[in-house]
């Protein structure tokens, strides 16, 4: 459970630059998608894998994978052009005729309502789609003991999306003590998930930054002027309508935790 991989010698390495041609085969370093390239979106190359899910991913240096060695992708000078289909909120191709598929027995634990409801709104295609049940927890202190009740195994996957999951913090203790190989934690380095949501989204320039020793949350609205946060919050949850709208940490986290709880061997 590598849950803090630092991947910072991508960036240290000179490498190469290749063409994002159409149909190139290449792997995303940080979440591990790979896919053919199809078009590019807002300045972000779209890649679609086997399952025709697509999903956008910034030209950043060093950034994705070419036959397992480090490149780096730039538009080519000749457009290419994107095939058009419907696509879901999460940037995958969406079901027509949807039936939701009976729950899995695995589950996705968050550590809250705010963050299940993020979740569905990007991902609830997807979820209903897969059979994935999302359920909030109270936080992770109990994490440990939440998860041996939970009894993991081939048929039953658990993935857990963490927030403010960096070095030497407390959730990267707590989340260290699992090791179970049907258990996949995934997290991303925000204080709360508000703040995985892109301020343009919200229509601020930034997050405040709030003091060490004071509830974020109360101290994002005392400096943005709202006065009860389930209010800052619905202006949030409203303003996301798609994973643009959100950090790339967060999609690759959710992103990760699908396709683990959906692995094969868990219907044997």
């Amino acid at each position: 459970m590598d849950v803090l991989a630092n991947n910072d010698w991508r960036r240290r390495r000179t490498v190469p630059t290749v063409d994002a041609e159409l149909d190139l085969v290449v792997e995303d370093a940080d979440s591990g998608f790979c896919g053919a390239v199809v078009g590019f979106e807002f300045g972000a190359v779209v890649l679609e894998d086997r399952h025709g899910k697509r999903r956008n991913f910034p030209l950043e240096p060093a950034a994705f994978l070419l036959d397992g060695e480090p490149v780096t992708l730039t538009r080519p000078a000749v457009a290419v052009h994107q095939q058009k289909r419907n696509i879901t909120s999460s940037g995958s191709i969406a079901v027509a005729g949807l039936t939701a598929r009976v729950a899995r027995r695995s589950r996705i634990w968050v550590e809250g309502i705010h963050d299940a409801a993020l979740v569905e709104r990007i991902w609830g295609h997807d979820l209903r789609v897969e059979g994935v049940v999302v359920e909030p927890l109270d936080g992770i202190d109990e994490l440990s003991a939440a998860v041996a009740e939970f009894h993991p195994g081939p048929v039953a996957r658990l993935g857990v999306l963490v927030d403010h999951l960096v070095p030497n913090s407390k959730e990267s203790r707590i989340v260290g003590n699992i090791r179970s190989p049907y258990v996949l934690i995934t997290g991303h380095p925000y204080v709360d998930v508000w703040q995985a949501v892109k301020p343009a989204a919200v229509g601020i320039s930034q997050w405040p930054v709030v003091p060490p020793g004071r509830p974020w949350k109360e101290g994002v609205c005392e400096q943005l002027g709202v006065a009860e946060p389930a209010d800052l919050w619905r202006r949030i949850l409203a303003s996301v309508s798609s994973y643009r709208d959100v950090e790339t940490p967060l999609i690759n986290a959710v992103e990760r935790l699908i396709d683990f709880v959906t692995e094969p061997d868990e219907d044997v």
